[in-house]
């Protein structure tokens, strides 16, 4: 665990990794050659302590883990305004690690998990548009050296 600021709202490992197995997308954060960091929302699976996803070919988001892969992913869970409160409920969790591309049957494996996550009562046709796309997408790994959670309930 990564310490948070607020104690009083930090949440335990358990909850954390539930977070990151329900949550629907989360937010990969890199850095570019030029410092400058980027965030963008995408789809993913959580397993063993890796987050995976997929993308095209080419993007900046490519050439910012080429340039350095240590990222963080941040996933928001449930949340409610409270406009009388001028506060929000919500419960967080963001992941440390290093990314890397992935191959093989490790790659496989890592699109089959986003399927039974996304499509489960499609997994036969998955399968099928896996083989037909595969030329056409990366498949990377984060293998997570810290994890943290706040809520506010």
């Amino acid at each position: 665990m990564r310490s948070v600021r607020r104690k009083d709202r930090e949440i335990g490992t358990d909850e954390v990794i539930g977070l990151l197995l329900t949550g629907e997308y989360g937010v990969l954060s890199t850095s570019g050659a030029d410092g400058q960091a980027y965030g963008v929302p995408l789809s993913y699976a959580f397993k063993d302590n890796h987050i995976y996803f997929h993308c095209a070919l080419s993007g900046h988001k490519l050439e910012n883990i080429e340039n350095n892969p240590l990222v963080s992913f941040c996933v928001v869970g449930k949340t409610k305004v409270l406009p009388e409160k001028f506060a929000t409920e919500y419960e967080s969790a963001v992941a440390f690690g290093t990314a890397s591309e992935i191959t093989g049957a490790e790659r496989f494996a890592a699109l089959l998990l986003l399927l039974q996550k996304y499509t489960p009562e499609f997994l036969e046709e998955g399968e099928k548009y896996i083989a037909q796309k595969d030329l056409a997408t990366k498949v990377f790994k984060i293998e997570l050296t810290a994890i943290s959670g706040k809520a506010r309930r």
